[in-house]
């Protein structure tokens, strides 16, 4: 047999078949059957003349390559495993070394929608900082003795991390979006209180990594996948502009691996990719001969959904760090989009852990790895893991009011019903669908509905001189036998206000979570 001549091997992607039936018990079973995929590792440069030659083989139904999944961040990382510097350097003290200063106001994805998703008013509820769930991001490499990850960052539980720079500068910004340390320095995450932990693919493969990170979480974890790769509209060639790279659950190994984890009830978020390709395009409709007959294209929504959140890349709020990328929420050039995009986060100047690129920190550098900060995360990269943040606080919170987390189903839904909408920017209009950026407030009054409150306006108060100072101007309603409070009152609502008091029958509906006004009508 020539495979042996070659010194080639059949190896079962997913793992044998005794734990397949026990993974499948475990209510996974749902999908493509995952015993039928097996991988042959060979010399790339004859990748094609092997896949012809094992595709005739008796029993073999199908044989594809498939390119080579990099980080969907906007710039040059490369795959290769063959970098300069160990896995582990970088992990030194920092003795010595100045202090490293708050960065959280550089966040504004942590802020009040819809220039963030609200995090810092998560954080006082219950739950909203993501106790109770775990996200496993699955890439290449990661800085585990970052200073800001310290708490509840479990270190890599699949596969070996590549030793390339970059690579592990990309992993170390995506969990410090997710899960960075609450303290008094540098970044905070959205989610701090989630256990987060790494999948590395290499020596296994995308696929096999996402389905070995499945099997280590139970329903309403969520696992992040920060990959993309070539797709067909320039015939899978791998390019340094990122043009034509699409979601890797295109791929029919990535898909089952996907739905196999929607199946057990754990979130899959993914990067859709910034080959600035339409996903809703006929091209993608097309199955390569050599994908199996089963194939269905996953980005038309007729078809069977993996059910993973897909994340578009949004521009954040124009003069962020200086810097102007078109309206806030309007997609970003390079940003995939379609139907299949389920939400959006900041696709640019994301404030997070790690260096730039294959160097140190733009934000903060020096010669200690482990205290390098970005301000400038990029790409779908950087949005995927806002989503993440937020979908971790929501789990969060519902496990704390002893609900059930959402299925992957929901959460979808939830996304897609909720948050700030996309905006138009010139030659690229809202139909060029990233959706919306999360907004965790409006995401709960769905979710937790009796964590909202509503009820007349009795009484209001004007602060306009808040005590202490520190506190920000406020309008404060009496709803409910208690006051309630609305922070940074726009004037227009300020006046309504007003106006609706002074005509001496005021009709105020007001919608209230605690001592918070989350929603304020004014009739007449």
């Amino acid at each position: 047999m020539f495979l042996s001549d070659e010194q080639l091997a059949l190896e079962p992607l997913f793992g044998g078949e005794d734990r397949l039936r026990q993974s499948a018990a475990a209510g996974g079973g749902d999908g493509p059957d995952l015993a039928l995929f097996y991988r042959v590792r060979g010399v790339e440069s004859r990748a094609q003349e092997l896949r012809s030659r094992i595709a005739a083989l008796p029993g073999i139904d199908t044989a594809y390559v498939k390119p080579g999944a990099v980080p969907a961040s906007v710039g040059s990382v490369g795959r290769s495993a063959n970098g300069s510097a160990s896995a582990d350097d970088g992990r030194r003290t920092k003795e010595g070394a100045p202090v490293t200063p708050d960065f959280t106001s550089r966040q504004g994805y942590l802020r009040p929608a819809p220039e963030g998703i609200d995090a810092y008013w998560a954080w006082q509820r219950p739950g909203g900082a993501g106790q109770g769930v775990t996200v496993i991001d699955v890439e290449g490499a990661w800085q585990l003795g970052h200073e800001d990850l310290t708490a509840k960052l479990a270190g890599v539980v699949v596969g070996t991390p590549l030793t390339d720079l970059a690579w592990r500068n990309h992993g170390t910004a995506v969990i410090g979006v997710i899960g960075g340390d609450r303290d008094e320095r540098g970044i905070t995450g959205i989610a701090p209180d989630a256990v987060t932990a790494a999948a590395s693919f290499q020596g296994m493969g995308t696929a096999a990594a996402i389905h070995a990170a499945a099997d280590r979480l139970g329903p309403g974890d969520i696992i992040l996948v920060e990959l993309h790769a070539p797709g067909p509209r320039f015939d899978f060639e791998e390019r340094d502009d990122q043009q034509g790279y699409i979601a890797i659950e295109w791929w029919p190994d990535n898909y089952a691996a996907i739905r196999y984890a929607t199946a057990k009830g754990v979130l899959v978020v993914a990067a859709a990719g910034n080959g600035a390709e339409s996903l809703d395009d006929a091209v993608y409709e097309r199955r390569p001969a050599e994908f199996p007959a089963w194939w269905r294209n996953p980005f038309n929504p007729a078809n069977p959904s993996s059910g993973a959140v897909l994340v578009g890349a949004g521009a954040p709020p124009p003069g962020t760090h200086g810097r102007d990328h078109g309206p806030d929420r309007s997609r970003l050039a390079f940003s995939n989009y379609g139907a299949r995009v389920d939400a959006q986060g900041w696709g640019r100047e994301v404030t997070t852990t790690g260096g730039f690129w294959d160097r140190p920190g733009d934000l903060q550098g020096g010669a200690e790895e482990i205290g390098w900060y970005t301000d400038t995360f990029s790409g779908t990269s950087s949005a995927s893991p806002v989503v993440v943040g937020a979908l971790a606080a929501l789990q969060g919170m519902l496990k704390a009011a002893a609900q059930e987390p959402m299925s992957p189903e929901r959460a979808r839904a939830v996304l897609r019903a909720s948050g700030s909408p996309q905006q138009d920017a010139p030659g690229r209009p809202a139909s060029q669908r990233i959706g919306s950026r999360p907004d965790i407030k409006a995401a709960v009054a769905r979710l937790l509905p009796e964590a909202v409150g509503s009820g007349q306006a009795e009484r209001y108060w004007d602060e306009l001189l808040p005590y202490p100072r520190e506190l920000p101007p406020r309008l404060r309603l009496f709803v409910a036998g208690d006051w309630r409070n609305l922070n940074n009152p726009s004037s227009e609502i300020r006046q309504a206000v007003h106006s609706a008091f002074a005509g001496g029958r005021p009709d105020v509906r007001v919608w209230f979570s605690d001592d918070e006004i989350v929603g304020l009508v004014v009739t007449g």
